[in-house]
């Protein structure tokens, strides 16, 4: 089993403020208290063996990943109530990748929050974001 002693996502059960909803034989998905004030339900489904990203993933690992998306989305649909979902992976230091574990963010979005409506897109297509010509 690949693991990384010093990972948070290798070891969700050494942060008291992490909260292991669901899982299955190889992922789990986390829900942290500290993200829970803005991104009301957001959790993250991550593998349990330590992969660096999503890139890394075994067949069986997507497969649970697949899974456990599926449960987690009956989960928040009934407890939270969304009016949508973000969802996305960020691979890397330069996408904003700040743990080097693999994790799948899973994000509800309300119609009634300030930026509803605006994805990922939104914030890359920006004109601030357009790279000078080399």
């Amino acid at each position: 089993m690949a693991y990384d002693q010093n990972c948070p996502l290798c070891n969700p059960d050494q942060d008291s403020e992490q909260n292991i909803v669901l899982e299955n034989s190889t992922c789990y998905f986390l829900q942290h208290n500290k993200h829970q004030g803005v991104l009301e339900g957001s959790g993250l489904i991550v593998p349990k063996n330590h992969r660096k990203d999503a890139f890394e993933l075994t067949p069986e690992e997507w497969k649970d990943t697949y899974e456990i998306l599926h449960e987690a989305k009956r989960f928040l649909d009934a407890t939270y109530f969304p009016d949508g979902y973000t969802l996305g992976w960020n691979v890397g230091k330069v996408s904003n990748q700040e743990i080097s574990h693999s994790h799948l963010h899973v994000i509800p979005r309300y119609d009634d929050e300030p930026l509803a409506g605006k994805g990922i897109r939104y914030w890359l297509k920006q004109e601030s974001n357009r790279r000078e010509k080399a």
